[in-house]
């Protein structure tokens, strides 16, 4: 009886209320997340129930989806004027670490995160580290943005050592909630219990790509621990 009451359903844990989503792929047909407008509005109205008052739709930029940033506002612009309901959207990106991104940064054709624009969320490789990412970081930095670090448990290749060094360096960590439900893998759940417990998180995301993540999402348990902790992030951009 003990052990099933410390875990709580994530609907229940008032994670999402009065929350902002940093991190989702909302924005439908323009990379690997939602496809169809009305699937996510769907998501969308499950987020308002569950308390969520704002959300970034952040779609991928990389080699593999080299997504323009005046092509992505006017989609978006057509996806909020269809959806038209509670939530407050807003757009940025999520910014692979790769060539394309060094190429981007010289002429700073961003989408930057924030109301005032003043962060960026980047990502790397799962497995392995980037090229020159140190360089890239820096140049990020000089252009006068802060950069979030995309969900830093679900990288393989970093060490506790790696964390500490990059978060020495400036960068913010926005942790997946999912990676709290084991849904990536055991790895990614303890390095995400890890750095929760530690305090390096500074903002989160669900990183939703479909209706039926988002559904396990919801219905999903976590520690009533880590509910609390999260809880108490408040990021103030």
């Amino acid at each position: 009886m003990f052990l099933l009451s410390s875990k709580i359903k994530i609907s229940n844990s008032g994670i999402m209320e009065g929350y902002t989503d940093f991190h989702c792929h909302l924005l439908p047909g323009v990379d690997d997340g939602v496809q169809k407008i009305d699937e996510s509005i769907g998501i969308l109205d499950l987020w308002e129930k569950a308390g969520v008052r704002k959300v970034w739709l952040t779609p991928h930029i990389m080699e593999d989806m080299p997504n323009k940033p005046d092509i992505l506002r006017k989609k978006f612009d057509t996806f909020k004027t269809a959806y038209g309901k509670g939530i407050e959207l807003c757009l940025s990106s999520e910014n692979m670490i790769d060539s394309l991104m060094a190429e981007r940064l010289k002429t700073a054709d961003l989408l930057p995160l924030g109301d005032k624009g003043k962060y960026l969320l980047v990502e790397t490789s799962y497995f392995n580290p980037p090229i020159d990412m140190d360089g890239i970081i820096m140049k990020v930095k000089s252009l006068g943005f802060i950069p979030i670090l995309a969900h830093p448990e679900r990288y393989r290749y970093m060490e506790m050592s790696d964390y500490e060094g990059w978060k020495s360096k400036g960068l913010l960590f926005q942790m997946n909630l999912p990676s709290l439900t084991g849904v990536y893998g055991s790895l990614a759940k303890q390095k995400s219990e890890i750095l929760l417990t530690k305090g390096m998180y500074d903002l989160f995301g669900t990183d939703t790509h479909s209706l039926r993540t988002a559904e396990f999402l919801l219905n999903a348990k976590i520690p009533k621990k880590f509910a609390a902790l999260i809880k108490e992030l408040r990021f103030n951009y």
